[in-house]
């Protein structure tokens, strides 16, 4: 007797027809689609394209204007916004505690849940107030409180935000594993290339105001570059149709007869279609362009033996590092390593303990602040233009309307309070204001937060354009990638390294952690030396670049290797292949190749072990 095929379970969530508009132009209109078992979408647009309110609607906060959203009954579903934060005095025990009730978890298992989650977010101080965190850390705890409710589907809103890099190779790391569903706004690429199966993007150029694509980031860039290349072929072909019959329609034709007037509504049909598309394909995105001083100074600033703490707490220790003309910097390390202090004692904004910073004579600094500090009750029309209705860019003057809207504002902005601007805004404005100030150093710090993905594009390449020496804080990887020409990386622990790029900077950082769990484990068996002899031991023995790269990829190749092995042996109970000679002779050799393979990695493992040690 044959056994029933499982059902197949609906759609977690099911929205069709949605439509969104606040005044005059609609957000999106009549967008259909379903989340499903397994589902990890990605989405992606313009800023004020309607990604936050999308996600909104489909936790019921928000409700469009037409169409409906279904949510499959007995649907668990947590959401983390895009700003983390909890009231003054509640301890983070305390917002995991609460979390665990709302949803109803036994209490028998909230102990271990509890423990769990945030034993693997990274938390140690479990009673310290959230509201006092970093807003890394603050990050951590809403995603934290988001996992321990044991969602079915989990929305975040641009959650890489604030995040360091560990932090976003964590959260990369529950969502890869996650048995829910997810569905993430964000503009890290990375990001959406290492956890995306799917990819949404809203945008009015597409004709149904969103295109939705099988596979992560790079699969989403192919389809849509195939989009966008059918689109203008079918938008040339109108045109040539559109031509002919405005060149038919000049002649006068008489209507009377049916098929004239049938005609003239056809033309008058692909015009307006022709018109639709036009509208569509112009995209508007900000003129982003550094000025740069003509200054001939090689040593722009120089770091000899610099070394900065707070309080009980060293963020670096002898420093030697110089900034020439031309150097882009990328600067990375865990939340509170120091790297915006370091940026402020480039700009003199503070002093080293020790050590000196020298800059060149005269030298210009451009500071991008990552904390976006503007006064909330002036206008958009004065934080673009102080002085008066026209600013000064590159010998020019531009009238503030036309300077507004190479940043994406018009005209009707201008008189509206900078504090009810988006963080994206913000960041634009900030940008447009550093553009007025020509610079030898540009010295940037998290410029991407909030960003949309095609300003991030013109941003970098206004960096790789410009001709001056930048540091550049950022935990786009992406970005880091395309733009630094050296990495400097500090540990938080008082060591800096310089690095040919961030892959090479990841993979000393994986090699430190694993030297340092080994370190750890055999702490009962000798004595340990002081903090500044380890560092100074490990800086003499650290392995290869390339051995590096190795030693930290060995776990999970381990991993995959005895898996395959126990796949082996598994496949030796099958009857099927134990019964006969052939692939029971086959499945044996299969076998002590992947023993073979298992036991190698293990003495290459131990190899690297014993060499670092």
């Amino acid at each position: 007797m044959c056994g029933r095929r499982p059902r197949k379970l609906p759609p977690i969530i099911s929205a069709q027809g949605l439509s969104k508009r606040y005044g005059v132009a609609p957000l999106f209109q009549n967008i259909s689609f379903t989340i499903s078992e397994g589902d990890r979408i990605g989405v992606i647009g313009p800023n004020g394209s309607g990604k936050s309110t999308l996600l909104e609607m489909l936790i019921g906060r928000v409700k469009p204007d037409s169409g409906d959203v279904a949510i499959r009954k007995g649907t668990r579903l947590s959401c983390v916004a895009q700003i983390s934060e909890f009231a003054p005095g509640v301890t983070v025990r305390a917002v995991i505690e609460s979390a665990l009730e709302r949803s109803a978890v036994y209490e028998s298992e909230r102990v271990g849940r509890l423990s769990e989650t945030l034993g693997r977010a990274g938390f140690t101080d479990l009673d310290v107030s959230a509201a006092t965190l970093s807003g890394g850390w603050r990050k951590r705890l809403a995603i934290a409180e988001a996992l321990v409710q044991a969602p079915d589907i989990l929305l975040l809103d641009e959650p890489t935000n604030h995040l360091d890099l560990a932090g976003i190779q964590w959260l990369e790391s529950v969502l890869q594993n996650a048995p829910f569903a997810c569905v993430v706004v964000s503009h890290d690429r990375y990001f959406l290339e290492n956890v995306a199966n799917e990819m949404m993007e809203l945008n009015r150029a597409y004709e149904d105001g969103a295109l939705r694509v099988k596979g992560n980031y790079s699969a989403f860039l192919e389809a849509e570059e195939l989009y966008l290349h059918a689109q203008k072929k079918r938008q040339e072909s109108l045109e040539n149709r559109v031509h002919t019959e405005l060149e038919w329609l000049r002649r006068g034709p008489k209507a009377r007869a049916t098929k004239a007037k049938a005609r003239i509504d056809k033309a008058n049909e692909m015009i307006g279609e022709l018109a639709e598309m036009n509208a569509r394909s112009r995209t508007a995105s900000a003129e982003i362009d550094f000025s740069a001083t003509n200054r001939k100074t090689k040593q722009l600033i120089t770091l000899d033996a610099v070394s900065y703490g707070v309080e009980s707490r060293t963020l670096f220790k002898d420093i030697h590092f110089s900034v020439t003309s031309g150097m882009r910097v990328g600067l990375v390390g865990p939340n509170g390593s120091g790297k915006t202090t370091l940026l402020r004692l480039m700009r003199g904004d503070d002093k080293p303990e020790s050590g000196k910073v020298r800059r060149a004579e005269g030298l210009r600094l451009v500071y991008f602040d990552q904390n976006r500090q503007l006064d909330p009750d002036i206008t958009l029309r004065r934080a673009l233009a102080p002085d008066s209705d026209a600013v000064i860019y590159q010998g020019r003057v531009i009238h503030v309307a036309a300077w507004a809207e190479r940043f994406l504002f018009s005209s009707e902005n201008l008189n509206q309070q900078v504090g009810r601007l988006s963080g994206g805004e913000r960041a634009r404005v900030l940008i447009a204001q550093l553009m007025l100030q020509p610079a030898d150093v540009l010295l940037l710090d998290e410029p991407t937060n909030d960003l949309d993905i095609p300003t991030l594009e013109i941003l970098e390449e206004s960096l790789l354009e410009y001709p001056g020496a930048l540091v550049l804080v950022t935990h786009d990887r992406f970005m880091l990638d395309r733009v630094s020409t050296v990495v400097v990386g500090l540990d938080g622990l008082g060591a800096a390294e310089r690095f040919a790029d961030y892959s090479q900077w990841e993979t000393w950082q994986r090699a430190q952690a694993a030297m340092a769990a080994s370190k750890s484990a055999e702490g009962n068996r000798r004595p340990r030396p002081a903090g500044d002899e380890i560092r100074s031991a490990a800086a003499k023995k650290k392995l290869s670049y390339k051995e590096a790269r190795e030693f930290s990829t060995m776990e999970d190749r381990i991993h995959v290797a005895e898996q395959l092995l126990q796949t082996k042996r598994a496949a030796l109970e099958d009857t099927v292949i134990t019964s006969d000679r052939m692939s029971l002779q086959s499945a044996l050799s299969e076998l002590d190749e992947a023993q073979k393979s298992v036991d190698e990695l293990y003495a290459r493992w131990a190899e690297l072990e014993q060499k670092q040690a």
